[in-house]
């Protein structure tokens, strides 16, 4: 029977290819996603290694608070240098500033703007040079407070050369430096994404605030000494605020650090990979529940010459095993072409990552086929148990089919019950009071999934009616091939059905997140609508964080009426860390709205130095009240106790503000180095183009008029969602391959039907329309269904997220943008079988068996 299902496949190719494809699609989608990710992993963690080549222990400050753009490590006392360097087991050491801050030490070009997305700033002790992961490429080192190197990426792209004056911002305020060399950072020229500058070690202490400290100690052992003896000896002369660990599990824990972001975006993608994979079992079951239909016959007659169930069974499922391994194998092939794409187009973006071959784990193999042939394997599994149920009678009965199933008659009431019980467990999960986010999250997904799945089982006796609704313009524009192609579509509605349905789950993706987007986008838009009122304001690129003293120079521009700055960082409030905010109370009622829970107008008098605002629902959350202490510890180790002098209500989106937040002054007091989210301006408008003029030339900030803030707040999400879009039309293509198979197979099953209405006068521009029409019914079909569904699903899960004040929004021209796409998908199903149709020699079909 291997032989048989073999054969098979060999006299269908086209049908075989079209098949694999769906599968293709998806494990390429998952593979590729597994070797990019990897790749980059490896590059890094040999980036990392390669940096500690010749260090054995490394002394740092302990990470006092994660999120802080200004840095949250305590700094290491340069006198802790000497005293390490007098250990036994210490044959070198040597110390480094390099800031964990945001844009230390920022690259300015000709045209005033920093020339990389972000920077680093470091140190080269030109007496221990071992211990830097830099190397000079070019010239020499820096030696004294007017010269610097730059990282040789940076100086090729902006043609610096040796002994040219450049510019660079450490801490906001701008150098002039000569070059003195370039370097690498290991072997790679640039980091791509960040420019690099380094100055001696006395400079970089003094342009960083760190005289008599250090970021980091770098130490060798003596010969005999292991690593884990050389930590043992540091490890109790470095105190309670610092951290010695080995350089193998400095460099593994940097390792874990990028595992971390890698894994957010391999798991990203791998999700749109699997619904690729899961849309490509429709495509696959559809296909081989027709073939199997087609070839009643002859499994008829193999039962006929004695073969048994298990052996016609055996033969179908093989047909799929081999087709889902091909399948399979070649989709990580591809996958392999599509990550080295990706780090291709990385590199065509300036992201130079280090140099390391492409990593093809045995992970990414194994994963790819047993996923792509397991789910190719399972979509088999219900037409080859159909293929068993052939009697071999139907042999030699003419016009034999499969025989039904008891299902098949009972689906519609069982439809009805599953969808009317699903729909009341969504409702349930989204109305009912009191119940935790859990149990809702369970209801609402037990709901959406238990309610595709009663539409699959209505489906069927959906296509009738819904073919006399969107077949309306076939039958006006098409005539007889319109009514024919209708007729076509409803003669076999399971089919119609499964074939819509690869697209209807595509369509259904995108609606839910075009739906959800639309009604984001307008809540966000809305909740900072109602938070700000400000002629002008400023905020930083990337949404990080700018230099206090940037804000400052904007307030200071001639015309402004009335400024007012928002610090911000994140420090630890009760423990935890959280979003901490400064505000001046003399100015920032002008331009914010408080709506206040206990409190007035009046409380921001009284705020005083330690005074503090939260938000409802962090008081709410931790117990606080007016009155109540607040310890708060900031990334550089000060302590702070605040007391809630106020509580306030702001929107569930878009908080301008932190949930805990104090004056400016006090701010600027615990914070060491204070940054702004936010300068909000008031002046007439002659004056906005002096303030724009002025913030496009910082680089660190961008402009906006306070009319335009609300919406240009929002361009991220226009972003996201065309990403989304992206990656969910891989599986629009995986249904558009299922539409082609279904519809060749349905000229291939028809070729007598054809032939004979060709005998009788259908010519073969008719035969071509026909065909047409009808996969454009088809795909309607899909469209109604997922679109509908789209939307009531979405409007389950905006019921559910409420208390975000998220609204239902129906983005019309997208949702009219997908139904386009539906027929256009249609009508390319329909070119290759439509040409057959009408290329099919009548003499040849009448004969055809």
């Amino acid at each position: 029977m291997i032989g048989v299902a073999l054969k098979g496949l060999a006299a269908r190719k086209v049908r075989a290819l079209l098949t694999a494809f769906a599968v293709v699609i998806g494990v390429a989608m998952v593979s590729g996603t597994f070797i990019l990710t990897d790749t980059t992993k490896s590059s890094f963690t040999g980036l990392f290694a390669a940096s500690f080549d010749k260090t054995d222990a490394v002394v740092s400050g302990k990470e006092i608070v994660k999120g802080s753009t200004a840095g949250g490590e305590a700094r290491v006392p340069a006198v802790l240098l000497e005293r390490l360097r007098a250990l036994p087991q210490v044959a070198d050491a040597g110390g480094t500033i390099s800031p964990n801050e945001t844009n230390a030490a920022d690259v300015i070009g000709a045209d005033g703007k920093k020339v990389g997305r972000e920077s680093l700033a470091i140190s080269v002790d030109r007496a221990h040079p071992r211990f830097s992961p830099l190397k000079l490429a070019s010239g020499t080192w820096a030696d004294g407070a007017g010269q610097v190197v730059l990282d040789a990426g940076t100086a090729e792209k902006e043609h610096y050369k040796l002994g040219q004056t450049v510019v660079v911002s450490t801490l906001g305020h701008p150098h002039r430096y000569r070059l003195t060399g370039t370097v690498t950072f290991g072997d790679t020229k640039s980091l791509g994404f960040a420019s690099i500058a380094a100055w001696d070690v006395r400079t970089a202490q003094r342009l960083f605030d760190r005289e008599g400290q250090f970021d980091t100690l770098s130490l060798a052992a003596r010969k005999g000494t292991s690593q884990a003896e050389l930590v043992r000896a540091v490890r109790p002369l470095v105190g309670h605020r610092l951290d010695v660990k080995s350089s193998d599990q400095q460099a593994k824990d940097n390792a874990q650090n990028v595992e971390k972001s890698l894994s957010m975006i391999r798991n990203f993608l791998l999700a749109f990979g699997v619904i690729a994979l899961l849309v490509g079992a429709f495509v696959i079951y559809n296909t081989l529940s027709i073939t199997v239909a087609q070839r009643t016959r002859e499994f008829a007659t193999l039962r006929t010459l004695g073969a048994s169930r298990k052996q016609v069974m055996r033969s179908v499922v093989t047909e799929g095993l081999v087709v889902g391994l091909l399948a399979s194998a070649v989709g990580l092939v591809v996958g392999f072409g599509i990550a080295k794409g990706m780090l291709a187009l990385i590199g065509a973006l300036g992201v130079e990552l280090p140099d390391a071959a492409t990593v093809v784990a045995a992970r990414t193999v194994w994963v790819s086929l047993l996923l792509g042939t397991g789910i190719t394997l399972l979509a088999t599994i219900v037409p080859a148990r159909r293929a068993t149920r052939i009697p071999p009678i139907a042999a030699v009965r003419e016009g034999a089919v499969l025989p039904g199933t008891g299902l098949a008659g009972r689906s519609p009431r069982k439809g009805a019950v599953v969808t009317g019980v699903s729909v009341a467990a969504a409702l349930a999960g989204v109305a009912a009071g009191g119940l935790s986010t859990g149990a809702v999250a369970a209801l609402l997904s037990v709901g959406v999934l238990g309610l595709l799945t009663g539409i699959a089982m209505l489906a069927p006796h959906l296509v009738a009616p819904l073919t006399r609704v969107v077949g309306w313009p076939a039958r006006r524009v098409g005539g007889v091939a319109g009514d024919l192609a209708g007729a076509n579509a409803r003669r076999n509605p399971r089919r119609t059905a499964s074939t819509a349905a690869a697209l209807m789950i595509g369509l259904l993706l995108v609606t839910v997140v075009a739906v959800l987007g639309a009604g984001l986008k307008s809540s966000m838009q809305t909740a900072v609508a109602d938070q700000l009122h400000a002629d002008y304001v400023i905020d930083g690129n990337e949404d990080l964080p700018f230099r206090a003293g940037e804000g400052e120079r904007l307030a200071r521009t001639p015309g402004v009426t009335a400024a007012s700055h928002v610090r911000s960082d994140t420090a630890l409030v009760r423990g935890e860390e959280q979003d901490v905010s400064g505000v001046d109370p003399a100015t920032i009622a002008r331009f914010y709205t408080f709506k206040w829970s206990d409190g007035s107008p009046r409380t921001l008098a009284r705020l005083g130095e330690n005074g503090a605002l939260v938000t409802k629902d962090y008081a709410k959350a931790n117990g606080l009240r007016t009155g109540s202490p607040v310890a708060l510890i900031t990334p550089g180790g000060v302590r702070r106790t605040l007391v809630v002098r106020g509580i306030y209500e702001p929107p569930k989106t878009s908080q301008l503000l932190g949930a805990v937040s104090m004056t400016q002054r006090g701010f600027d007091h615990a914070f060491a180095q204070p940054k702004n989210s936010f300068t909000f301006l008031d002046a007439p408008r002659g004056a906005g183009t002096r303030i724009e003029a002025a913030a496009r030339s910082m680089g660190d900030v961008k402009f906006h008029t306070g009319a335009a803030y609300a919406k240009d707040a929002t361009k991220d999400i226009a972003v996201m969602l065309a990403m989304f879009y992206v990656l969910l039309s891989f599986s629009v293509v995986v249904s558009l391959l299922g539409m082609v198979n279904t519809m060749v197979l349905s000229v291939f099953e028809r070729t007598r039907e054809i032939g004979m209405m060709r005998t009788i006068g259908m010519t073969r521009r008719q035969a071509r329309q026909m065909i047409r029409h009808e996969s454009v019914i088809t795909a309607l079909i899909g469209a109604t269904l997922g679109l509908g569904l789209g939307v009531a699903i979405a409007a389950l899960v905006t019921e559910a997220l409420s208390d975000y004040a998220l609204p239902l929004t129906i983005p019309l021209v997208p949702i009219a943008g997908f139904t386009v796409v539906a027929v256009l998908a249609g009508l390319a199903a329909a070119v290759l079988p439509a040409r057959r149709a009408s290329r099919l020699d009548v003499l040849d079909a009448l004969h055809y068996e």
